[in-house]
C-alpha cells in the first residue's frame, strides 16, 4: 500500500507544480477574501505537514521555528511576498520534504504502517501510521491542491487541468 500512497502524493504535487508553474513570487501571495490561502502558503503548510508525518514515523525535524509559525496549522496566510520564501526555494523545499518522506517510508515498510500513530491528539481519529499516510499524503495534500485551484479562479487566473500520463509509472 506504501507504492499507492507514494504515487496518490505524486500525482497531487504533479497538479500542484502545474498549478503554480505561471506564477511570479509576487503572484505567488496574492489573497482574495474568497479564498485566503494563497500559493506560497499552501506550499509551504504542505512541506509542514509533511515534516510532521515524518516525526511520526521517526525522522528528526528539519524545520526551522520561523517556518513552523509561517506554515504551521492555525498560521494565518499573510499578503507579503517579503515573508515567504521566493517559489523556487518553496518548491525545492517541497522536492526535499519528498525526498525525506520517501526514503523514510522505505524503511517503515508495509507492516510499519500497522503501528500506532504516535501522537496522542489525532490517534483516535487517525489510529495508526497508515491511517496518518493516507489522510495526509492523500486527502489532506488534495484538499490543498483543490484549495490553490479555487485560488487561482478567484484571483483571475485561467484553468489548469489536470493531467494524467499514462505513460509514466508515477
Amino acid at each position: 500500500m506504501l507504492s499507492e500512497i507514494l504515487h496518490t502524493y505524486t500525482l497531487n504535487l504533479r497538479h500542484l507544480r502545474r498549478l503554480v508553474a505561471d506564477l511570479d513570487d509576487a503572484e505567488m501571495v496574492t489573497q482574495t477574501g474568497s479564498a485566503p490561502n494563497h500559493a506560497a502558503w499552501i506550499i509551504g503548510h504542505l512541506i509542514h505537514s509533511c515534516e510532521a508525518m515524518c516525526g511520526e514515523i521517526g525522522v528528526d525535524p528539519w524545520l526551522t521555528e520561523d517556518w513552523r509559525g509561517l506554515f504551521g496549522t492555525g498560521s494565518t496566510p499573510l499578503g507579503n511576498a517579503d515573508s515567504y520564501p521566493s517559489k523556487g526555494s518553496l518548491l525545492t523545499a517541497l522536492d526535499d520534504a519528498y525526498s525525506r518522506l520517501s526514503d523514510a517510508l522505505s524503511e517503515l515498510g508495509e507492516s510499519g504502517m500497522l503501528a500506532p500513530l504516535p501522537d496522542m491528539q489525532y490517534r483516535k481519529s487517525l489510529p495508526t501510521i497508515g491511517h496518518a499516510l493516507v489522510h495526509i499524503l492523500a486527502s489532506h495534500t488534495a484538499l490543498h491542491v483543490g484549495q490553490l485551484t479555487v485560488w487561482r479562479k478567484a484571483i483571475g487566473l485561467p484553468r489548469v487541468p489536470e493531467q494524467f500520463d499514462h505513460d509514466s509509472n508515477a
